[in-house]
């Protein structure tokens, strides 16, 4: 079941981060894109974030609406004591995904971002799978952790 959520999200991602002009039609090139894609993921999955050289790179701006939503999501969440964690994963997986749907970076920004997004994804999944308020309410200090390292990282 978690292969298929990656390879789902995995696709997502190809499909919102290559711009219009790029887009094909032949399903073979997709699946290709696809794979690689997956396989780009994989491998930064287990390195860490970099600088740009000692600077926080830059995201687009019709990305940050949807982090900045999440954040206040999980942050309104803890401040206020609320208990309906399957609420908070579903409204932070719409807001995920409308990040997803509004990438149009490239090149080393787009690789480090996914380097924290793909973790942060995981913890989403890992809330909206949660059996009990205890396991979720580490999930959601482990997704605070995210948006703080999202901060470190990205302006």
């Amino acid at each position: 079941m978690k292969k298929v959520f990656l390879v789902a999200i995995g696709s997502l991602m190809v499909l919102s981060c290559n711009k219009a002009a790029e887009k094909t039609t032949d399903e073979t090139t997709t699946n290709m894109e696809t794979m690689d894609h997956n396989s780009h993921d994989m491998v930064q999955k287990s390195e860490a974030i970099q600088m740009d050289n000692g600077n926080k790179w830059l995201v687009n701006s019709e990305m940050k609406p949807f982090v900045m939503k999440g954040e206040e999501l999980v942050n309104v969440y803890v401040d206020k004591n609320q208990t309906d964690y399957k609420l908070l994963a579903s409204d932070l997986k719409q807001q995920n995904e409308q990040l997803i749907k509004s990438c149009t970076m490239d090149g080393a920004s787009h690789d480090e971002l996914h380097k924290w997004l793909h973790p942060h994804l995981e913890l989403t999944k890992k809330l909206e799978t949660a059996t009990d308020a205890t396991n979720a309410a580490a999930t959601v200090m482990e997704l605070q952790k995210s948006y703080q390292q999202y901060h470190e990282y990205f302006n």
